[in-house]
């Protein structure tokens, strides 16, 4: 009997089906992208690309600006062709698609760490990531973290969440070794209600936005029902990217710096400056 090869996948495997319009914008066809991650059904995938659409709303995005349908036209033979519905997807929609897509496969597993990474790293301000200085790493990251955390607290009610401070505090004591927010905030050294997330650097705010993503993309595909299990959840969660953080050798969140100035003292000095050069 014939072993069967399974394909080796890599980020390379992504990248060989993304396209590039006239206008030099990347995006993916969905068709191409429903075969990468193991879907023979094309009903099925269009489920998954239905929870992502409803995901993306949720996040504060306009599904139009990264869901495209398009019609296209395929060789059914002797001289016959008919008309299929394809999308066409940006990158952060194929990031929303594997975060819905089926977690056992070892595909969708790749796509979810290769289009997350990816995904923090584009369309800033017609800039690269990587170009940005600090501060502005650390606003954009900041924004993510808003939206993440807008679309985490909607799931968390349909969970049963009645007590959210308790609910994030469980997220921060997974992925902080047990500090909760006020810890963190008391060896940041912060005033009383300062937002601990506007005096994160920017690794430290990536860090959460994945325990923010990861939770809430958790808490709808396990259909949680109750609060217990929500905090679990968002526990959990939080753990297991502390867990690979340590596995990468990566630095522990309680262990990155603390910049100097918070995100609101930078906000004012913006506001002080326009008003002076005005």
């Amino acid at each position: 009997m014939n072993k069967i090869t399974k394909p080796k996948y890599n980020e390379k495997t992504f990248e060989d089906i993304k396209h590039t319009n006239e206008f030099g914008n990347e995006y993916w066809e969905a068709r191409d992208l429903q075969k990468v991650l193991e879907y023979v059904k094309w009903q099925k995938f269009l489920n998954v690309i239905e929870r992502a659409i409803v995901a993306c709303n949720n996040s504060g995005y306009d599904e139009k600006d990264h869901f495209t349908q398009v019609g296209k036209m395929i060789n059914l033979g002797k001289n016959a062709s008919r008309e299929i519905i394809d999308f066409h997807l940006s990158r952060y929609a194929c990031y929303l698609i594997v975060q819905n897509a089926d977690p056992n496969k070892e595909v969708i597993a790749l796509g979810q760490t290769y289009f997350a990474i990816q995904t923090r790293k584009q369309e800033i301000s017609e800039k690269d990531y990587h170009l940005l200085s600090e501060e502005e790493k650390r606003f954009y990251q900041r924004n993510l973290t808003k939206k993440g955390n807008y679309s985490l607290n909607q799931l968390a009610k349909e969970a049963g969440v009645k007590n959210f401070d308790k609910f994030h505090n469980f997220g921060y004591k997974g992925l902080y070794g047990g500090e909760t927010a006020n810890a963190i905030a008391k060896r940041k050294k912060l005033r009383y209600r300062e937002d601990i997330l506007d005096n994160m650097g920017s690794e430290e705010l990536i860090n959460n936005l994945f325990r923010i993503t990861h939770t809430g993309t958790k808490l709808k595909r396990n259909k949680v029902q109750t609060e217990k299990e929500a905090n679990k959840t968002h526990f959990e969660m939080g753990k297991n990217i502390r867990e690979f953080i340590a596995k990468e050798g990566g630095t522990m969140p309680e262990k990155l710096p603390t910049p100097n100035k918070s995100l609101k003292e930078l906000e004012k000095e913006k506001k002080r400056l326009e008003v002076k050069s005005g």
